[in-house]
């Protein structure tokens, strides 16, 4: 017979590598003021869908428990919220999506849109004795989710008739707050027409809708901030975070761990997709796509080294990418090397700041996308 051996893979806590994620709780705390200040008397759903767009519930919840309320889609979110000890109202954004998740929102007193005929169907089969709050969802012009306006009354009367049903709101969420565009004002013109006369609190206005149109924010019972509190504006590249007084609350930073000296003629990285016309210092990164940093950042990407501006050369690689070190004759003191500090994103150590939206537009897309795909490898710290 042979002997059972049992073999142990010890994996270490955190990788070696000096590729980091910080979490400025102070910062979050900042931006929720600012909302707040913009929502005028509205109360503030403050938005932590998706792991709080990338920065981990668990992480922001004490700098955030001033908001009135959390939304989100998740009932696994909702649930950690709980037990991190947060006893006033969540929402369910996009609301259940299977005739189960209703007794769980009975059982930890969850509050959900309600967007769809289905929805109204599992709720009127729904047996429960802890009536539930709703939101009714009205499709303003997004088309995505809810009644289109011209339904509203009769939905409202079929939620008011269910004994399931305790109280019901209304919601909806604009397509063009982000843009100078009047597509807004049709779209809440819409809003509220559709809904006068019926009673129930009122929640629109997502970060752009919020900060763009506090008169509109106004007049609502609850507004939903959420790229906002994360230290990204919500209308960018046509303004940017100091425009609207918002702080970065997540830094990406690295360092250098090896320094080459190109020729002219000799490129850099995969595909050599850059060759410099005269000798030039690089700087290699212990960052890469996988760890979620964009591998479509082209070259020219602004980076922060030492805390001074460079810019990426060549493709971003697996797990490296390549910074310019070349001499500056205005900073004549910066002369980084082995071990200096690259932020990708965020705060430098000396309080220098690069937005995360500006590598976002070099990338082709939004801070949002490059806060969720921060990669499970990277540690995570709180400052």
């Amino acid at each position: 017979m042979r002997d059972n051996i049992r073999i142990v893979f010890s994996v270490p806590s955190t990788m070696p590598r000096p590729i980091h994620a910080l979490i400025h709780t102070a910062a979050l705390r900042h931006n929720l003021q600012r909302c707040r200040q913009a929502a005028g008397g509205a109360r503030v759903w403050a938005v932590v869908k998706a792991n709080a767009y990338g920065h981990g519930m668990a992480r922001v919840y004490e700098a955030l428990q001033g908001a009135d309320g959390f939304a989100l889609l998740d009932l696994h979110e909702a649930q950690l919220l709980r037990d991190l000890g947060w006893r006033g109202p969540i929402l369910l954004l996009e609301g259940v999506f299977e005739p189960r998740d209703l007794e769980l929102c009975s059982r930890l007193n969850i509050w959900h849109a309600v967007h769809s005929d289905e929805q109204l169907a599992m709720l009127a089969a729904h047996k429960t004795l802890q009536p539930h709050t709703v939101f009714l969802k009205i499709n303003t012009g997004m088309n995505r989710l809810g009644f289109a306006p011209h339904r509203a009354r009769a939905v409202w009367t079929r939620l008011q008739a269910m004994p399931q049903v305790e109280d019901i709101g209304w919601m909806t969420h604009f397509a063009t707050a982000d843009v100078a565009e009047p597509g807004l004002h049709s779209a809440w013109q819409s809003f509220i027409h559709t809904t006068a006369e019926l009673p129930g609190l009122r929640s629109a206005c997502n970060s752009a809708a919020l900060l763009r149109h506090p008169q509109i924010a106004a007049q609502t019972d609850w507004v939903r901030p959420g790229i906002a509190l994360y230290g990204s504006s919500p209308d960018a590249p046509e303004h940017d975070i100091a425009h609207w007084n918002l702080q970065s609350t997540m830094s990406l930073r690295s360092r250098i761990i090896a320094v080459q000296d190109l020729l002219p003629g000799q490129s850099i990285g995969y595909g050599a997709t850059f060759t410099p016309d005269r000798p030039l210092r690089i700087g290699i990164v212990a960052c890469g796509y996988a760890d979620g940093y964009p591998r479509i950042c082209p070259t020219g990407t602004p980076v922060l080294v030492d805390g001074q501006r460079s810019r990426t050369l060549g493709r971003v690689s697996m797990d490296m990418l390549a910074v310019d070190l070349s001499a500056n004759p205005a900073l004549p003191d910066w002369q980084p090397g082995h071990g200096s500090e690259v932020t990708l994103w965020g705060t430098a150590s000396n309080g220098a700041v690069l937005s995360i939206d500006e590598v976002a537009a070099a990338a082709g897309t939004l801070g949002y996308e490059l806060m969720c795909a921060l990669a499970a490898r990277v540690p995570v710290q709180t400052d």
